[in-house]
């Protein structure tokens, strides 16, 4: 009759799956139901009001059969809410795979001696459609019952009516177990992951847009000593005084325009000691009236305080080398003193000294982790003849990282270079040029140094020690190559040398 209707649950007309009547099997499917959530159900007492009105009973019901009980989750004529089993008409009606139509109670031999039948509510007439569920366990009905016998039954409006009512009842309850089921898997799931949230050694909060602060994992008041924070101002109970105020400011403008926070500052513990932390907080949206914050605080005490120290041994090693290299360069000049041909060289080598200084003060700014810029490092260098400020050297390109082990070889390198071009090349004249340029060719770097406007110069007929000083630089330390062309209108170098190289 109503092979129109899809049911989302048992085919209609099909009887209860024989591996689901067994009473513990079926008891257990029942029991995933969880019908207390269902007990006067607003649409399940509609439905049943509905029933009694389209059928003309006086009595409709939504029956669960329950190990010891009927309970009614809907009910409509009667006060009661439950029943004995042992008197339920609808026990019987649920193992069907038709509806059950009982006329005259009196006349049936299974219910005449009922006490339905032989006292209130006086069953005489009783029509069930059985409620069986998606696994074929079956679980009550959703009958009609009237004091009066029917002796022709339901008609076929009443009958299509009763059974479509049916079904509508069957999906509002596996609407409600697949929601019970839905959130007990979203609190597991929430279990899990404050399990988790509450394992990590980081302080993890979030807040909603204002900002309020409405979570914080179990690591915070472990850590702190203090109950969570509902506000920016709550903070300042955690935050060492001398940094509260900027960090509060920061954060107010990351709030503000929705932004990414990231601060670091001092967090009280728990035993009133301050360890710095790492804070991090990012907006779910760009819109700062709506978006929340999710947030994180990572202990890094131990790495601060290590580059703390760090900086200040670099900062007196730095001191120390300066000192060296003045030591150096005096004692060159004191032993060349009165003697021509050794202050030749010692002036040579008092520049190529100061040179090195430069790019040792260069390399000692070059964190561990990072690395400086190559062009950075040239404009240190060429500083003594004209950059910045100037336009006798120009330096252009690509930005390229170089590491703390390239810096020397380049220093000695470029220091030559500019040497040798100030003496005999463009740098001796005022009209004369060096361009520096940088490029990126796949794997290697290479750096082209042009002289122009700067008298002819040809080929030296030998090579000097500044030259076999570069060559040495370029090829052993630096793993490169060297090409020179003595051209009329000035000196062009070419140094080509692997990225990876120049990055150490």
């Amino acid at each position: 009759m109503l092979d129109f209707i899809e049911s989302t649950t048992w085919p209609t007309g099909a009887a209860p799956a024989p591996d689901f009547c067994g009473e513990e099997d079926r008891l257990t499917v029942l029991g995933s139901y969880g019908m207390d959530g269902l007990q006067d159900d607003d649409e399940l007492n509609r439905l049943a009001a509905f029933a009694a009105n389209l059928c003309g009973t006086g009595i409709a019901l939504v029956s669960i059969v329950e190990e010891e009980r009927q309970r009614f989750l809907a009910h409509e004529g009667i006060e009661e809410t439950e029943t004995p089993r042992s008197w339920s008409f609808c026990a019987h009606a649920m193992l069907g795979s038709q509806p059950t139509i009982i006329r005259d109670a009196r006349e049936n031999p299974m219910f005449a001696e009922n006490p339905l039948v032989t006292g209130a509510p006086f069953i005489r007439f009783y029509a069930g459609i059985p409620l069986i569920s998606s696994e074929g366990a079956p679980l009550g009905t959703l009958c009609v019952i009237d004091p009066n016998p029917k002796p022709e039954g339901l008609n076929d409006l009443q009958m299509e009516g009763l059974e479509v009512l049916g079904i509508a009842v069957l999906r509002r309850l596996e609407a409600f177990r697949q929601s019970n089921r839905a959130v007990a898997a979203i609190e597991a799931g929430a279990e899990r992951l404050q399990f988790v949230l509450d394992s990590v050694p980081d302080i993890a909060w979030s807040a909603a847009p204002g900002p309020v602060f409405d979570y914080f994992n179990a690591r915070f008041t472990e850590i702190t000593g203090q109950p969570p924070c509902k506000s920016v101002e709550d903070w300042s109970k955690v935050i060492h005084p001398d940094d509260y105020e900027a960090s509060a400011s920061k954060f107010a403008h990351a709030a503000e325009t929705a932004t990414v926070f990231e601060d670091q500052w001092r967090l009280r513990q728990a035993d009133g000691s301050y360890r710095y932390v790492l804070s991090r907080a990012i907006p779910s949206t760009n819109d700062p009236a709506t978006a929340r914050w999710y947030g994180t605080l990572t202990d890094i005490d131990d790495a601060y305080r290590i580059s703390q120290e760090r900086e200040l041994l670099a900062g007196e090693l730095a001191h120390r080398i300066k000192n060296i290299f003045s030591v150096i360069s005096g004692l060159v000049t004191l032993h060349s003193r009165g003697d021509a041909t050794l202050k030749v060289f010692a002036d040579t080598l008092s520049n190529n000294i100061r040179a090195l200084a430069r790019a040792q003060d260069f390399a000692l700014k070059i964190d561990t982790h990072d690395q400086g810029d190559l062009k950075g490092l040239l404009n240190v260098l060429m500083a003594p003849y004209g950059v910045p400020g100037q336009s006798a050297v120009s330096i252009t390109g690509d930005t390229v990282a170089t590491g703390q082990r390239a810096t020397t070889p380049l220093a000695l390198v470029f220091h030559e270079l500019a040497t040798n071009s100030a003496k005999y090349g463009a740098l001796s004249t005022a009209e004369g040029q060096v361009s520096i340029s940088v490029a990126s060719e796949g794997e290697n770097v290479a750096i082209t140094w042009r002289e122009t406007g700067g008298p002819e110069v040809t080929a030296p007929e030998t090579t000097g020690f500044g030259t076999r000083l570069v060559t040495m630089a370029v090829q052993n330390q630096l793993g490169g190559r060297l090409e020179q062309d003595w051209l009329a209108s000035g000196l062009v170098t070419r140094l080509v040398i692997a990225a990876d190289r120049l990055a150490h």
